[in-house]
């Protein structure tokens, strides 16, 4: 699990452009390591691989606590949400070749880009698999943004989901009818000089270039650990029931794209508080509809790895 965390100034109320400060004095663990992201004022901490939901809860707060230890040494705060309240006054573009390169080609979309996500690896056994996965996924994504929508501004529950729709083929990933489909597929938006490179998508759920995993992107930056855990479990719970019904020879439901983009926007504009757009139906349902359905849709993954009653005390 990867969690990105804002350097604030206790005196402006300002992200601090510091991490590199911050991260001179993390030192990594086998539980966790810390990088650098594309503004200076972040810093991500990613656990190392976890197996069970208690295990994963004492690498988050490990994480959390050794990122505000260190963000204290330089007189910091830390602040894990979507956005900053009040963002750096300069741009806050990060260092290195790469982050350079990204600056040049999205410009304005990225100069002031200090968005902040709680991003999930579930493993999955091949890519061939892990293509059908997220093909499964797709109806679900809207959800995991509402439940974890942590940056409000102008209206909107989640405003970092407005600001990275600014980003060319962002949301929900298209349907893939294999992995060299998913694999052409973004040679093509290199070669059309919209990603910097294959390592880079904007989707919501991608598979890891590093790792093998799905990894989920959808969610904000929560506030609190339980939150994470909460985004965790639902996300395993969500590849292993894909897995199942790819097994079992379910083909995923063809949902409509348009009709994903109306999903996540009414996700990132009302969060729990308001409806949804269920992309099955097509049509308007109660926010808290969806979420009982994505739990029930889930509840055999759950039992399988007695995750149940912990999800049930989650918040």
């Amino acid at each position: 699990m990867e969690e990105e965390f804002l350097l604030i100034d206790p005196a402006s109320g300002r992200t601090a452009a510091r991490a590199d400060a911050v991260l001179s004095v993390l030192e990594n663990t086998q539980l966790t390591r810390f990088h650098a992201e594309l503004a200076a004022t972040q810093v991500e901490a990613a656990t190392g691989p976890c197996t069970e939901l208690a295990e994963l809860r004492v690498a988050l707060c490990d994480a959390r606590e050794r990122v505000r230890a260190a963000a204290r040494q330089h007189g910091l705060r830390v602040v894990s949400a979507g956005l900053p309240e009040r963002g750096a006054e300069q741009p806050v573009g990060g260092r290195g070749k790469r982050f350079r390169e990204i600056l040049i080609r999205y410009a304005g979309v990225v100069a002031d880009y200090e968005a902040c996500a709680c991003q999930v690896h579930i493993g999955v056994p091949d890519r061939k698999t892990g293509v059908a996965v997220l093909n499964h996924l797709r109806p679900w994504l809207p959800t995991l943004l509402a439940l974890s929508a942590s940056s409000p501004h102008r209206g909107y529950a989640s405003w970092r989901m407005v600001l990275q729709s600014r980003f060319p083929g962002s949301g929900v990933p298209p349907w893939f009818s294999s992995a060299d489909d998913y694999d052409a597929h973004i040679r093509r938006m290199v070669e059309c000089g919209t990603l910097v490179d294959e390592s880079m998508t904007f989707w919501l759920a991608r598979l890891s270039r590093r790792w093998p995993t799905v990894e989920f992107r959808a969610a904000d930056a929560v506030p609190d650990v339980e939150m994470a855990v909460l985004q965790a479990a639902l996300s395993r719970a969500l590849v292993r029931t894909a897995i199942t019904d790819i097994a079992a020879g379910r083909e995923a439901p063809r949902v409509r794209d348009d009709v994903c983009a109306a999903a996540i926007w009414t996700a990132a504009r009302h969060g729990l508080d308001g409806p949804a757009v269920h992309v099955q139906h097509e049509c308007q349902v109660p926010a808290t509809k969806l979420v009982n359905a994505l739990v029930e849709h889930v509840a055999a993954a759950l039992e399988e790895t007695g995750d149940t009653d912990t999800l049930e005390k989650l918040p």
